[in-house]
């Protein structure tokens, strides 16, 4: 049985495979062509080297900014047409920001690739930075953050831990960044911004989907290989020391009335076996209703209405972010507790080859899932090729997953889930009012 299941594990990974081209424009841009002619779709994308991470700690929420100011519009494209070119032609577009990197993509029917390909070009060699779209976008940004982040219950959980998980690092503020930080940004420093990192060699490029590979060649050289090459960037380098002791802090949020546990432990890179061995460990502990700390501390033993885990994965540190809300007379120290215990015994034993197996099964699952559908293929990848240097990824990182032990999962669980070198957040209930 075990034979036949690591046959089929081994299907799911072959038949799996994307196939991609990549090269480089002149001016630095990074090129992969994915094609895909099973539906007469195709999506153009961009990913641009830049996050929340590298903005002025006085300046903080610029990233997230650009993702909507750079719809806008641009010398070829009027303040407000963008969205009616899109949908006009039958496509659908979106964006978003993350720490790391920004990401803008536009899904079309096969026979506008090339609208979909200049569009992208006027948002980097044409865009219009004006007040009057600064100030339109400052308002838009504002209510995000009051309905996401202020006015939301748990809505400032990863901005709480983050600020109290970072000491150095600019992951110690959240994307969405500071409103007062963005009141008091002169228009030249948006501009400033955009020249800086909205470059050709700042970013990677991915059509893919149903299209004529020659004619793409054709129109991308035509529509990006004029840009100019922007500045090399040399990005600061920020280390952060270990964790060592228990950090504790509090946070009152009025928008909610049963308190919250955080338990949040730092994590390396992304690109390192240890995080993706930490993943494992994450979706063992808390993925889905047959995990063991729902199947014990929710359905057993009735101590919290949910109870879980994630990791929260970035280019230089990760998280790895238990939370839980506690159900009657029980408390945050109660589930703490029990959340150590299934810790400790992680770090002493070796997993049963029942959950190992299941966590592959996982891995197996979530491998198809991110590569379900072009959109998921055309950010994962430019994520492979910006972030993590290695593009194949694409198809072998399930690879890495599936050659992690039991006995890594033990020693990784050591190295990292400690007391010691955790944050304790208590976030409770206040009766303060919804700051807006």
């Amino acid at each position: 049985m075990v034979l036949s299941t690591a046959f089929m594990l081994g299907g799911v990974a072959s038949a799996q495979k994307v196939a991609f081209e990549e090269y480089n424009l002149d001016n630095g841009m990074h090129v992969v062509l994915h094609n895909d002619p099973s539906a007469p779709v195709v999506v153009t994308s961009v990913m641009y080297h830049v996050g929340s991470k590298d903005e002025n700690p006085e300046r903080t929420g610029f990233a997230h900014f650009f993702e909507h100011l750079l719809f806008e519009g641009t010398e070829n494209i009027k303040r407000g047409e963008w969205f009616k070119i899109v949908t006009s032609n039958g496509g659908i577009n979106n964006a978003n920001t993350s720490d790391d990197r920004t990401y803008y993509y536009e899904v079309f029917p096969s026979n506008n690739l090339e609208l979909g390909l200049w569009m992208e070009s006027e948002r980097l060699m044409h865009p219009v930075i004006n007040q009057i779209g600064v100030d339109t976008q400052n308002e838009v940004v504002k209510e995000e953050k009051r309905t996401s982040f202020d006015n939301r219950p748990y809505g400032n959980i990863l901005t709480v831990v983050k600020e109290n998980m970072f000491k150095n690092h600019p992951y110690r503020w959240s994307t969405i960044g500071s409103m007062k930080d963005l009141d008091a940004a002169t228009l030249e420093e948006f501009k400033a911004f955009n020249k800086k990192f909205y470059t050709p060699n700042n970013a990677v490029l991915v059509v893919a989907g149903d299209f004529k590979k020659t004619q793409a060649k054709e129109w991308i050289q035509k529509y990006f290989g004029p840009i100019k090459k922007g500045a090399t960037l040399t990005k600061p380098i920020f280390v952060e020391e270990p964790i060592t002791q228990t950090i504790k802090a509090k946070y009152q949020d009025p928008n909610i009335q049963i308190p919250m546990l955080l338990a949040s432990y730092r994590t390396p890179s992304m690109k390192t076996r240890d995080a993706r061995v930490l993943e494992m460990i994450s979706s063992l502990l808390s993925d889905g209703k047959s995990s063991i700390l729902y199947k014990k501390i929710v359905d057993d033993k009735k101590m919290a209405l949910q109870i879980g885990a994630f990791t929260y994965n970035q280019e230089d540190y990760g998280m790895y972010i238990l939370y839980g809300l506690p159900m009657g007379m029980h408390t945050s120290e109660d589930l703490l507790k029990e959340i150590d215990t299934e810790i400790v015994k992680i770090q002493t034993d070796l997993i049963s080859e029942k959950d190992y197996q299941k966590l592959q099964n996982m891995v197996d699952n979530q491998f198809v899932n991110n590569n379900a559908n072009l959109e998921g293929i055309a950010e994962n990848l430019a994520k492979y090729y910006l972030l993590y240097g290695d593009i194949n990824l694409i198809n072998t990182e399930i690879d890495l997953y599936h050659s992690i032990t039991r006995e890594e999962i033990r020693e990784v669980a050591k190295k990292y889930l400690n007391p010691n070198q955790r944050l304790l957040l208590d976030y409770v209930p206040s009766t303060d009012q919804a700051q807006n």
